[in-house]
C-alpha cells in the first residue's frame, strides 16, 4: 500500500514494505487460555486506540533492519507477558479472549521525508498512514459488514522508518481489551524489554502487567451503539505552556471568589477542561444561529488508584468510570459549576470500595436496557475529556533515547485528550470538533491568548 501526501510542493510517499506476525516467545499455559472480559470491557466502545511515538535517528544500529529485528524479538518476549494481546476475540460483542498465541501483525513502512519535515509540515490527519491497517478508532468498522462469527486481533503494530533514519513506533489496541493506561503500560514494558536485550539489565517485576480475573457475565447491550466518528470532524492540537495555565488557574480562582463554591487551587486539567468546554460550546452556539446549544461534559476517570482498595497501576483492562453531567445553559458553563461538578463526582467515585462494587454498579446499569440506551444516546452528544498527562509518555525509551513527540491519532467526535508536552512544561490538548466549529475555536481570542 502506498499513501501519497502533498506537502511543501512535493509528493510525500508512505509505503508498506513488509508484514509479519509476531507470536509470544513462550506458549500461554493451558489454565490461562481463556481470558474473560469484564463488564467494563464489554461496554467499552468497539474501536481501536491509536498511539505513536517518534524517535530521532540513532547511531546505535548500522541499519534499520537491525533495529526492526530487535523490536520483533523484544515484542515476542513482551507478548509472553501480555498474552491476551496475542489472542483472538469476536469482532462483534466479545465476552472473552481466546489466548491462542496467534500473534500480532507487525508492519514496516517507509516514508521518504525526514522526520523533522514530517512533524513540521504534516496536518493531524496525515498521521493516519502511520497506524496499522486503518485500525484508528472506528475507521476499521466502516470497511464492510462485521460478521458476528468473525474474530479479530486485539493489537497491531506498525514501525515507520523516515529517510533520515528516524522512526515512529505505532500501536493500535482494541478498546475492548484495555484503555489508554493499558496501552501505555504495554509500550513501557516493550521498550524496557528492548533496552534489556541490548545489554542493559532491568528489573521488570514492578512493571509486569496485572490481569484481573473475571467471571463470565453476558450482558444484553443495545445494538448499534453510537459511532463517534460520524460527521465532518477534524482534530487539532492546542499547546498550553504551564506559565499560561498558571495565569488561567489564578483567573478561575478570582472569578469564583464571590460564588457559593469558590474554586481554590484548580488543577491544570480542571482549568483547561473548563476553558476548552466554554470555547467549544461558544463555537457550537455560533453555528447554531447564535443560540446556546445545550450539550454536556464527560470526563474519564481511572479507578486504579481512586478506589478505597486501589489496584496496581499496571492493571490491564478498561478500568475507568465516566463522570458526566449536562451543560444546558450558559450559567452551567461557569468555572465554579463545571469544576465543582467534576470535584463532586470524583469524590463520590473515590468512595467506591473495590472493583467488585464498581462492577455491580455497571451491572445494574446494564440490566436497565432502556435507561442504558438513553444514557448512551445522551453522552454521544457530550464533549468527552480524558487526561493522560500523568503517565510518563516521554520516558518510553527503546534504547535509542527518549521520543521527541508522542501523540494519539485519528478522529473521535467531541473527544479532547490532554497530554504532556515533550519537555513537561505544558499540556498538549488534542481537540476534535465539527470542521466549522473548529474554524471558530481556532480564532477564539481567549483560547489563543493561552496557547
Amino acid at each position: 500500500m502506498i499513501s501519497k501526501l502533498l506537502r511543501c510542493g512535493r509528493r510525500q510517499l508512505h509505503t508498506i514494505v513488509s508484514r509479519d506476525v509476531i507470536k509470544p516467545s513462550s506458549p500461554t499455559p493451558s489454565h490461562l487460555k481463556t481470558y474473560n472480559l469484564s463488564l467494563f470491557d464489554q461496554i467499552a466502545v468497539n474501536a481501536y486506540a491509536p498511539f505513536v511515538a517518534f524517535y530521532p535517528r540513532s547511531k546505535i544500529y548500522q541499519s534499520s533492519y537491525d533495529k526492526t529485528l530487535e523490536l520483533k524479538n523484544s515484542l515476542s518476549h513482551t507478548l509472553s507477558r501480555y498474552y491476551p494481546f496475542a489472542g483472538r476475540f469476536a469482532k462483534v460483542g466479545p465476552t472473552y479472549v481466546d489466548c491462542s498465541d496467534e500473534g500480532v501483525d507487525f508492519i514496516e513502512a517507509y516514508n521518504d521525508s525526514p522526520l523533522t519535515d514530517f512533524l513540521q509540515h504534516s496536518k493531524y490527519e496525515d498521521l493516519d498512514p502511520l497506524f496499522p491497517d486503518d485500525l484508528i478508532w472506528y475507521k476499521s468498522n466502516h470497511k464492510g459488514h462485521n460478521d458476528e462469527n468473525e474474530t479479530t486481533s486485539p493489537l497491531s503494530i506498525q514501525v515507520n522508518h523516515f529517510s533520515c533514519g528516524g522512526v515512529a513506533v505505532a500501536a493500535s489496541l482494541s478498546h475492548k481489551i484495555g484503555d489508554a493506561s493499558s496501552l501505555l503500560n504495554f509500550f513501557k514494558y516493550w521498550a524496557t524489554v528492548t533496552r534489556s536485550s541490548s545489554g542493559e539489565h532491568h528489573d521488570l517485576s514492578h512493571i509486569n502487567p496485572h490481569f484481573l480475573s473475571y467471571q463470565t457475565r453476558n450482558v444484553n447491550l443495545p445494538k448499534n451503539l453510537p459511532d463517534r466518528s460520524q460527521g465532518d470532524y477534524v482534530t487539532r492540537s492546542f499547546v498550553f505552556p504551564n506559565s499560561k495555565i498558571n495565569d488561567l488557574k489564578a483567573k478561575i480562582t478570582s472569578m469564583t471568589m464571590e460564588s457559593e463554591e469558590p474554586i481554590m487551587d484548580p488543577t491544570r486539567a480542571e482549568a483547561l477542561t473548563w476553558l476548552i468546554h466554554k470555547c467549544a460550546v461558544a463555537a457550537a452556539s455560533k453555528t447554531n444561529s447564535g443560540v446556546f446549544k445545550p450539550t454536556g461534559l464527560g470526563q474519564i476517570m481511572s479507578i486504579r488508584k481512586n478506589l478505597v482498595e486501589p489496584l496496581p497501576e499496571t492493571s490491564i483492562g478498561n478500568l475507568y468510570l465516566l463522570m458526566e453531567f449536562p451543560t444546558r445553559n450558559e450559567s452551567e458553563v461557569a468555572p465554579n459549576k463545571i469544576i465543582g461538578e467534576l470535584r463532586k463526582r470524583k469524590k463520590a467515585f473515590r468512595g467506591i470500595p473495590n472493583t467488585e462494587t464498581a462492577l455491580r454498579m455497571v451491572a445494574e446499569m446494564c440490566s436497565d436496557h432502556s435507561a442504558m440506551l438513553e444514557t448512551t444516546k445522551r453522552v454521544d452528544d457530550y464533549y468527552i475529556y480524558t487526561v493522560i498527562n500523568r503517565f510518563p509518555t516521554y520516558e518510553i525509551d527503546f534504547g535509542w533515547g527518549k521520543p521527541i513527540k508522542v501523540t494519539v491519532g485519528g478522529v473521535v467526535k467531541k473527544l479532547i485528550i490532554m497530554m504532556d508536552t515533550p519537555n513537561g512544561d505544558g499540556i498538549d490538548a488534542l481537540v476534535c470538533l465539527e470542521r466549522e466549529e473548529m474554524k471558530i475555536i481556532q480564532e477564539d481570542p481567549e483560547l489563543l491568548a493561552l496557547c
